[in-house]
C-alpha cells in the first residue's frame, strides 16, 4: 500500500463515501416496491427469480471474487434453505413467509459446521468438497420419506386461505428486501475494516496472518454469511414455486448458473453480478424457445467475455468510466479543516 503524504496547510485525510451507487439503489428499491400495483402475476414471479439470483450471485461473488474461495456446491445451501422453509411451514406450522430467514439460519448453521472440514481443502479440492456436500444432502433427502423423498414437498396446505395475488405479492416483497439487503450489506462490509481483511486473505493468507488478521475467523464469517444469504435465496425461489424436490434444489446447475452470471458480469465487483443476472434472464426469455441453441448461445457468450473482456462486462466498462457506482475499497480524499 502506498503511504499518504503528510497533511499540509491545515489539511487532513479522511475516507470519502461515494453517494451515487447507494442513492441509485435506494431509488430503485423504492420504485420496485410498487411493482405489484402495476405488474401481472407472471411478471412478478419472474422478478422474484431475478431478485433471488442477484442475492445468490452476490453471495458467491463474496466468496470467490473477494475472498478467493471458488465453490461449485452453492446448491447445497439453496436446497437446505428451501427444505428448511418447507419443513418449518408443513411440520411446525410456521408461516412460510416468516420461515425464509429461518431457512437462511439453518443453512448458515450447516455452513458453520461444514466449514472447518472444507477449509482443510485448497483450490479445486475445496470446490469439489462443496459439491460433495451438496450431493450428500441430495442423496439423503431423496432417500428419506419424512422429507418427501424423491417426490418432494408442497406448500399447498400451508398457504391455504391465501389468494394467488396475496402469495405472489408477499413473495415478491420478500425477494426485493433480500436482494436490496444483500447488496447494501455486502457493500458496507467490503468498505469496512473487515472488508479490507477479507481482501487481504484473498491475496495472501500468510501475509494477512503476519499483519494481525485472524484468517480462520474471517474465512468462517464470510462462508457463514454467504451460506445464510444463499439459504434465504433458495427459500425464496421455492416459496415462489410452492413445490420442491431434492433433484431440483440440489442440482449442480444452480452453481453453473451462478458462476456464469458472476463471471460474465464481472468477478470481484458489486455491479457485475447484477448485470450478469439481467443478461442471463434476458437471454432466457428471448432464446429459451430455440432449444439447444439457447444453451449454445450462453456458452458462446461466456467464451467471448472470457476472451475479449476477461474482467467481465462491468469490470471492463468501469476502466473507461470516470466513476464507480459501488467501489468496494475505501477512497481517501483530502479535505481542508
Amino acid at each position: 500500500m502506498h503511504s499518504l503524504p503528510p497533511p499540509q496547510d491545515g489539511a487532513a485525510w479522511r475516507v470519502g463515501t461515494p453517494r451515487l451507487g447507494p442513492a441509485l439503489l435506494l431509488a430503485l428499491a423504492l420504485g420496485l416496491a410498487f411493482a405489484p400495483l402495476l405488474a401481472e402475476t407472471a411478471t412478478l414471479r419472474l422478478m422474484v427469480e431475478i431478485l433471488a439470483m442477484v442475492a445468490m450471485a452476490q453471495a458467491w461473488n463474496l466468496l470467490a471474487g473477494f475472498t478467493g474461495f471458488v465453490s461449485v456446491g452453492q446448491q447445497a445451501f439453496i436446497g437446505i434453505g428451501a427444505y428448511a422453509l418447507f419443513l418449518f411451514a408443513i411440520k411446525a406450522g410456521v408461516s412460510p413467509f416468516l420461515a425464509v430467514p429461518l431457512g437462511g439460519l439453518v443453512a448458515a448453521g450447516i455452513g458453520a459446521a461444514a466449514a472447518p472440514a472444507l477449509f482443510h481443502l485448497r483450490g479445486p479440492y475445496f470446490a469439489i468438497g462443496t459439491w460433495v456436500l451438496a450431493e450428500m444432502f441430495r442423496i439423503f433427502i431423496t432417500n428419506t420419506a419424512w422429507l418427501g423423498g424423491a417426490s418432494g414437498l408442497t406448500l399447498a396446505q400451508a398457504v391455504r386461505g391465501m389468494t394467488l395475488t396475496q402469495r405472489t405479492h408477499t413473495t415478491y416483497w420478500i425477494a426485493l428486501a433480500l436482494a436490496v439487503a444483500t447488496l447494501a450489506g455486502i457493500y458496507a462490509l467490503l468498505r469496512s475494516r473487515f472488508g479490507l481483511a477479507v481482501r487481504t486473505v484473498r491475496d495472501n493468507e500468510a501475509s494477512a496472518q503476519s499483519v494481525g488478521v485472524n484468517v480462520a475467523r474471517v474465512k468462517l464469517l464470510v462462508f457463514v454469511l454467504a451460506s445464510f444469504i444463499t439459504g434465504c435465496a433458495g427459500a425464496v425461489v421455492y416459496l415462489n414455486t410452492m413445490f420442491v424436490t431434492s433433484n431440483a434444489a440440489f442440482t449442480v446447475d444452480w452453481s453453473a448458473l451462478i458462476i456464469f452470471v458472476v463471471i460474465v458480469g464481472g468477478l470481484g465487483t458489486i455491479e457485475g453480478p447484477v448485470i450478469g443476472t439481467l443478461l442471463y434472464f434476458a437471454l432466457r426469455e428471448y432464446l429459451a424457445d430455440y432449444g439447444t441453441w439457447y444453451i449454445i448461445a450462453l456458452g458462446l457468450i461466456a467464451i467471448a467475455v472470457m476472451v475479449f473482456a476477461p474482467l467481465g462486462l462491468w469490470g471492463s466498462l468501469r476502466r473507461r468510466l470516470p466513476f464507480e457506482l459501488f467501489p468496494a475499497g475505501a477512497r481517501l480524499r483530502r479535505v481542508d479543516q
